[in-house]
């Protein structure tokens, strides 16, 4: 089994929500627990199966650094990295 973290970053390969980007928020056995900000809130996430996301092991820079200091993450430093990561992906 692969090991993922929070902070990582998800593609949808199935559902109606399929391409949609997120970022992963918890990981356990079977699950992701994903949110994208403004639909999917820290409140609410998606829960999906591993099988039906595409992970990208790449973790945004100040993400990283506000998990290290023991600060939680808000909706939107979520949606800061998803538009960041679309950025990156255009290049």
């Amino acid at each position: 089994m692969e090991n993922v973290c929070a902070g990582m970053m998800a593609r949808s390969l199935a559902g109606h929500d399929r391409g949609k980007v997120y970022l992963i928020v918890h990981a356990d056995a079977a699950y992701l627990y994903l949110a994208d900000g403004k639909c999917r809130t820290l409140d609410r996430p998606k829960r999906k199966k591993r099988k039906h996301v595409q992970i990208d092991r790449r973790i945004c820079p100040w993400i990283t650094g506000i998990l290290d200091q023991g600060n939680t993450i808000q909706d939107s430093d979520i949606i800061r990295a998803i538009r960041e990561y679309g950025c990156q992906q255009e290049v």
